[in-house]
């Protein structure tokens, strides 16, 4: 199947419900791929470049919610990304099925050497598997890499065990890109990714408080599971344009409201052709200062156009 010929992203929600794609071969890269940063994305990668020399299909299988949900409820992993973000990263990487299976106490209490066999019921046409070497799968997570090399074998299936990608000396991992978010240092998330760090969402309508201080901002509705450190960012704004520069502000607006909820507003550098209702992907670039409460109103409109200079300057303008 050539670049040019594939379709677009198909998604299930199950393995089960994907037992009727078409009669080609079936690559299949499974994990959690939360972020689907560099190293998921090595793994992801083997099974598209596999899937386009014979023809066949590059899938993803990953899970809903994270395990941790299940296994310790009272403190779940909070993941990096929203299914439809790891959605669209995935497509871009030219995956063309998409298996999102409900991680629920009956699957996992699937045996470790029962779970080749059971995703070889739904999907018949299964040629290869591609994991990282650190995947563990099953009952206790008692499965890993050899176990699935073994049942692979005696399922006719090739197994492909990626190693762990390292940067500046170390393992890349979505543990690691959490923590770098929660720092607030975006650049060096973004080299973890591979891509810009991203929030999509509508536009909502706001108060109006940015546009009487001479500040119009767009209101995301965006809650992300692991938040990003409350603060002022440079960021570009996609919604059916070119990539507009801006500077976003995310928390909880102290100096004018303490929010409940944190609130992701950007005001543009230049003309705004966005409105309430549009959908818009807002890249983060560049962390410029912690969320802070003023004094006042006034301490305020300086701050702001003090930030948006800093962002200029970050654009080259």
């Amino acid at each position: 199947m050539s670049a040019k010929a594939r379709p677009g992203l198909r998604q299930f929600a199950g393995v089960e419900p994907a037992a009727g794609l078409p009669a080609a071969p079936i690559h299949l890269a499974i994990g959690m791929f939360d972020g689907v940063h560099l190293g998921h994305q090595a793994v992801i990668a083997a099974a598209v470049q596999s899937a386009r020399r014979d023809g066949g299909l590059a899938a993803v299988l990953t899970f809903w919610p994270h395990p941790s949900a299940i296994f310790r409820p009272e403190n779940p992993t909070r993941l990096i990304q929203p299914p439809e973000a790891k959605a669209r990263v995935l497509e871009q990487l030219g995956v063309d099925v998409l298996i999102t299976q409900p991680f629920e106490p009956g699957f996992a209490a699937l045996a470790a050497v029962d779970f080749l066999p059971w995703l070889r019921r739904y999907l018949p046409r299964l040629a290869g598997i591609y994991v990282g070497e650190n995947f563990r799968f099953g009952r206790g997570r008692a499965g890993d890499t050899a176990l699935l090399v073994t049942v692979g074998r005696e399922q006719g299936l090739a197994v492909f065990s990626a190693p762990r990608v390292n940067r500046d000396g170390q393992p890349i991992s979505s543990t690691r890109i959490r923590a770098q978010l929660q720092a607030g240092d975006v650049t060096t998330a973004n080299g973890l990714l591979g891509y810009n760090y991203f929030a999509i969402g509508t536009v909502r309508p706001g108060k109006r408080l940015g546009r009487t201080l001479g500040f119009p901002t767009l209101n995301l509705d965006w809650a992300p599971e692991a938040a990003p450190r409350f603060g002022v960012y440079a960021v570009q704004v996609t919604g059916g344009t070119s990539p507009l520069p801006g500077v976003a502000n995310y928390g909880l607006r102290p100096t004018v409201e303490q929010a409940v909820r944190p609130r992701l507003e950007t005001h543009l550098l230049g003309a705004c052709p966005f409105d309430a209702g549009d959908a818009l992907t807002v890249e983060w670039l560049r962390f410029l200062r912690p969320e802070k409460a003023f004094a006042n109103v006034d301490e305020l409109r300086l701050q702001i156009a003090r930030d948006r200079e800093a962002t200029a300057a970050f654009f080259g303008g």
